[in-house]
């Protein structure tokens, strides 16, 4: 009997420990599928400009997540979504030494109300304003996602319970999230070329005839490049002036409409960086070449920027024309067709003079007015501080919900109408002055591109569309993207002599230094909390201990548990 006694009570104590074991890691542990989610996450900005450094200068991130709920911020991953976010609080993460913050953002911003998106846009240069060591990221926000925020926020909201028992009965017993990115540390960028493209129309009758030049920058800009799809700024520009290439190209090719202007259309990068491809094609033009039509006879250069919405359009000077002047013209000529085509449409002259002492222009028309160039930008925004002009939130999309009733998501958008409204005014305009129209006694309220010839709203609606199937930050377009090839392309089917002008930054004292690493996979790793490790340990040397003692004890449990069966033997 007590050989029989001993046998158990040696197998229970052999297979109590890892059975144990088993079932607390079976209990506590999550499941595979459930321990980690991937998603991708888009980096904010870095990048240098005139030697001043912007946004965020680490990619590298492993730290437990965070809401802003939790007491202690310093080397955790503060999540905060979209509508939770506010300046304040970025500020507070930063203060505490936060190890990373990542700014969830919705699948579709049609859900999110007006005011929350304004403020958004207003606060994107401010958080580029200040360089920051702390890698910034931003989310789509999925299922999984929210389902991490959520119980994340549970477990930040707990750390301020006034028991501290229950703190840390919940934080021993909650699940973390340990947010781990998979690239490596940025770094610049050589050699990085941007590209601009430029096309012409040539004149007839002679060869000293004054030259229009047409301007729009390609490129997007926005608080992280990879989210920055630029749909009215500048997708409606590049929109506008590709319609403006077909409508005149068709006009340049009949000897009866051939008019006695040169046409230059230029499609500039870097408009974002303080239009560094203007800059270099004007250096180009007017500085290494002997002979361009920049130096000739120039009517005027005629920027378009931010012309997809609205029933206001701007005319953006750096000095108001002089009268009889090509300028004045153009002025005169655009007041016409707006008050007798689009009487809808309010039109103004907006003077502002260039301030050479900011670090970047205010608009395109300047850099073509520091050479002493007449130039103009045509925009739809009465103010170059404008946060429509830097925003991720300017995306083409409309909520499927309400395209019916013609309601654009939340943000700046494009209105097609409105677009192909205003690329209307300024292909009349510009046909009224190339033409001498006025002068020659046409009424004002006789428009000259119809049928045949007018402006199609399809084809702009599919440039738009194209324009912003994809991000165009200046970061992300090299030479040989298919934006810059496909650009040449359309250009090529409509104008002559299109060519490539690529700009590179000067490796000793470069004016512009981008960075990679600004798209990323962020693991987000289902962890217990440190404490818990400790509370384990605790357990498994307490039941190390016991075991121990039973053990070295074990005649006097024996003796015990004879003591306890004895009654129960001899009833048998």
């Amino acid at each position: 009997m007590f050989e029989e006694a001993s046998e158990v009570l040696e197998n229970m104590l052999k297979w109590s420990l890892p059975l144990s074991l088993v079932l607390f890691l079976v209990l506590v542990c999550p499941l595979r599928a459930e321990a980690a989610h991937e998603f991708s996450v888009y980096r904010m900005q870095q990048y240098d400009l005139q030697g001043q450094t912007y946004g965020s200068r680490n990619a590298i991130l492993n730290t437990e997540a965070r809401t802003m709920e939790a007491e202690v911020l310093s080397r955790r991953c503060v999540m905060i979504r979209l509508a939770d976010f506010s300046y304040e609080k970025y500020q507070k993460a930063l203060r505490q030494s936060a190890g990373a913050v990542v700014i969830i953002l919705p699948q579709n911003m049609s859900t999110m109300p007006q005011d929350i998106v304004q403020q958004f846009m207003e606060m994107e240069p401010e958080l580029l304003a200040t360089e920051t060591i702390v890698p910034v990221y931003f989310a789509l926000e999925d299922e999984e996602l929210l389902s991490i925020y959520t119980q994340t926020q549970i477990s930040s909201s707990s750390q301020g319970s006034s028991s501290a028992a229950e703190v840390l009965l919940h934080t021993a017993t909650a699940n973390g999230f340990q947010m781990v990115t998979s690239g490596a540390q940025s770094k610049a960028v050589s050699d990085w070329a941007i590209t601009s493209l430029e096309g012409r129309l040539t004149g007839a009758g002679g060869e000293d005839l004054p030259t229009i030049v047409l301007v729009a920058h390609y490129d997007s800009f926005g608080v992280a490049p990879w989210l920055s799809y630029g749909a009215d700024s500048n997708g409606s520009g590049v929109a506008i002036l590709l319609e403006l290439a077909r409508l005149f190209s068709r006009l340049y090719s009949y000897k009866r409409t051939h008019a006695g202007y040169n046409l230059m259309f230029f499609l500039s990068g870097g408009g974002k960086f303080n239009y560094q491809g203007t800059k270099r094609w004007l250096e180009d033009n007017l500085d290494h070449t002997d002979s361009s039509l920049l130096q000739d006879n120039v009517a005027f250069v005629l920027c378009l920027d931010t012309l997809g919405n609205s029933d206001n359009l701007h005319l953006h000077v750096s000095k108001p024309p002089k009268e009889g002047s090509p300028q004045h013209v153009l002025l005169k000529e655009l007041e016409t067709v707006a008050a007798h085509q689009h009487p809808d449409l309010k039109f103004s002259m907006v003077h502002k003079k260039i301030n050479l002492a900011d670090d970047t222009l205010a608009w395109e028309h300047e850099r073509f007015g520091i050479r002493r160039l007449p130039s103009f930008t045509l925009s739809h925004l009465e103010s170059h501080r404008s946060p429509a002009r830097h925003s991720i939130m300017d995306m083409r999309s409309v909520s499927s919900s309400l395209e019916g009733a013609g309601e654009a998501t939340a943000g700046p958008h494009v209105d097609l109408p409105k677009l192909s409204r205003n690329t209307k005014v300024i292909a009349e305009t510009l046909a009224r002055v190339i033409y001498n129209l006025t002068e020659k006694g046409v009424s004002g309220d006789l428009p000259i591109f119809t049928e045949q010839m007018q402006v199609q709203e399809d084809q702009l609606e599919s440039l738009v569309d194209w324009l912003t199937a994809q991000p165009r930050a200046a970061q992300l377009v090299d030479k040989d993207s298919s934006i810059v090839n496909t650009l040449e392309y359309y250009l090529n089917r409509y104008l002559k002599d299109v060519k490539r002008h690529l700009v590179r930054a000067d490796k000793r004292d470069p004016e512009f230094v981008f960075y990679d690493q600004l798209k990323q996979t962020m693991n987000a790793y289902r962890v217990k909390p440190a404490i818990f490790d400790l509370l384990l340990a605790f357990c498994i040397a307490s039941y190390l201990g016991v075991l121990y003692l039973a053990i070295q004890n074990f005649g006097l449990l024996y003796s015990f548990l004879r003591r306890v069966t004895a009654p129960r033997v001899k009833q048998h």
